[in-house]
């Protein structure tokens, strides 16, 4: 994965290469921001250009063994860590990284880096209610490995995809070795939700902010997939800087995680309308029904969709992000979302998001997110 390889971040980039060819790389980095941005794929393209030996114009080669052993995932100083988990497994059975390694390279190739954590999840087969987790085992194995001396490399690098799925006893295991890691050692935590991670982590990491992708980059994606002029310009705004996004919406508005969360969004704000408290039970069961990543979905489509609203509201239409049936219904709702509760309702769902990620009960969760939302849009009739 060269630099090259990735898609906008002119700016962060430079950034990047410039920090390892002045020597000035810190230890422990913390990539923070959306799957769809590519921070994943841009911490493997710096560490492919911190170990490459050949680089030339501002990027790695891409055909030393060491660039050719990154692209295959198979690099011996670089080691990466996802949460992981399985069904039916043993009592007393360890479950690590290493365990799902085929798994994970076959998901990286068939999509370059790009896939959130309900993919990954969907390919090791977790279902609905299992998450997966990255356990204290698995930080002692990283432990172990990172006490080796490098084998092709000046460096050893981990990569640590989505840290905020460590436990506390599994975070304060690797606290120790990014206060004082080893020489010549990067850890790479590339996190979606640093909030969630622990203060005494963040504070030891130098953060990396990876932004949203830019409109004429994505644009130009569109274009390139035969899309006309005005689609590609539309396309590239309504994907929000995601290349996750983009990619859904180029397959078209009948993506089934959009499509259900929309559905589910609708007959929420619909039986809050209608003040039916029964019916509402209901609707937090059919929510709770979903996976954990399906939950964490709905949550992010809602509280877009209600930001939208808001602009539509105050007359900002000209800037939204939206069409089709999502226009169509948000334009009738907006007049149900103002000043009086926008806040409000956008606390609800960051509350519920919290929740869910601290493994909350999901029908206790959605069955009060559903009262206190009704409630709200009560609040302009």
């Amino acid at each position: 994965m060269k630099f090259s390889d990735i898609i906008g971040h002119d700016t962060l980039k430079a950034r990047l290469r410039a920090q390892i060819d002045v020597g000035r790389v810190s230890h422990a980095q913390l990539f923070t921001g959306d799957a769809g941005y590519g921070s994943l794929p841009l911490a493997l393209a710096y560490v492919q250009y911190l170990f490459c030996k050949n680089r030339h114009d501002g990027d790695s080669c891409g055909v030393c063994p060491s660039c050719q052993q990154i692209e295959a995932l198979a690099h011996p100083d670089l080691h990466m860590v996802y949460p992981v988990n399985k069904r039916e497994k043993k009592s007393g059975e360890v479950i690590i990284s290493d365990m799902f390694i085929k798994e994970w390279r076959e998901l990286w190739q068939s999509n370059r880096g790009i896939f959130s954590a309900e993919e990954w999840f969907s390919m090791l087969d977790l279902g609905k209610t299992l998450k997966g987790l990255i356990t204290a085992k698995e930080s002692e194995e990283i432990i172990r490995k990172l006490q080796f001396k490098s084998f092709s490399s000046d460096y050893k690098a981990m990569i640590i995809w989505l840290p905020e799925a460590m436990n506390q006893e599994a975070a304060n295991k690797i606290l120790k070795i990014l206060e004082e890691p080893w020489d010549k050692t990067l850890f790479i935590l590339v996190s979606e939700h640093p909030d969630q991670l622990l203060q005494t982590i963040t504070s030891r990491t130098q953060e990396v902010s990876v932004g949203r992708i830019d409109i004429p980059t994505l644009k130009s994606i569109a274009l390139s997939e035969g899309k006309s002029e005005q689609e590609a310009h539309n396309i590239a705004r309504l994907a929000n800087g995601s290349l996750l996004e983009l990619r859904e919406l180029l397959r078209g508005e009948t993506d089934d995680t959009r499509a259900t969360s929309f559905e589910l969004f609708t007959r929420l704000m619909r039986l809050s309308y209608n003040d039916k408290h029964l019916e509402l039970f209901e609707w937090a069961d059919d929510v709770s029904a979903l996976s954990r990543e399906g939950q964490r979905q709905f949550l992010l489509h809602a509280v877009r969709l209600l930001r939208e609203s808001y602009m539509l509201h105050a007359g900002l239409g000209s800037i939204s992000y939206l069409w089709g049936d999502e226009e169509k219904f948000c334009r009738n709702f907006a007049p149900y979302i103002g000043n009086q509760n926008i806040e409000i309702l956008v606390k609800e769902i960051e509350d519920a998001m919290l929740q869910i990620a601290q493994n909350g009960a999901p029908k206790i969760v959605f069955t009060h997110f559903a009262l206190a939302v009704s409630k709200q849009i009560n609040r302009l009739q």
